[in-house]
């Protein structure tokens, strides 16, 4: 069984105009969110093999906010590729992961992980469901399981939401 964490990146601040949007730093409501969620993870046993996280700037403090709260010590790789992705290109990207790695965690972009999930969650809990379909809010986690042994093998509508969370509804 493989394991599929979709990680939308923390709130973003527009603040400086000056920086282009790859540069962009989390706002203080995502400095305050992202280890929230990265407690919810740790107390819902979300323990990522491997970690792939777009290089932009707001992708990387979300992870360094998060993965403190991380058991383990989940292999890292940032990519320049994942930045906005479309949900055809990080599917592609997924595909590519090798088979040993069980636990995978993106930390990426709308409207591309948006995209990703929905397309790859074919069922689950209906509240989740809707709450997905809706929209993917910003720090906002999937969890998605599918039945192939191999990234490669993984198909759309093929995946069980297990759980959808975001800052919110921790409140």
């Amino acid at each position: 069984m493989l394991e599929l964490h979709l990680l939308r990146h923390a709130k973003s601040s527009w603040q400086d105009a000056s920086l282009d949007d790859f540069a962009r730093p989390l706002a203080p409501r995502g400095e305050a969110a992202a280890p929230r969620m990265g407690a919810y993870m740790a107390a819902h046993g979300i323990k990522p093999q491997m970690i792939l996280c777009s290089a932009a700037n707001r992708t990387r403090q979300t992870l360094a906010l998060i993965l403190p709260h991380l058991p383990g010590n989940p292999t890292v790789e940032f990519e320049d590729g994942l930045y906005l992705a479309t949900a055809a290109g990080l599917l592609a990207r997924i595909r590519k992961v090798r088979a040993r790695t069980t636990s995978l965690m993106l930390v990426g972009h709308d409207p591309g992980m948006h995209g990703l999930a929905v397309e790859l969650a074919g069922r689950g809990e209906a509240a989740d469901l809707a709450r997905l379909a809706h929209k993917f809010p910003t720090a906002a986690l999937a969890v998605i399981s599918f039945g192939a042994s191999q990234w490669s093998k993984i198909e759309p509508k093929a995946g069980k939401l297990e759980s959808f969370m975001f800052p919110r509804l921790l409140d």
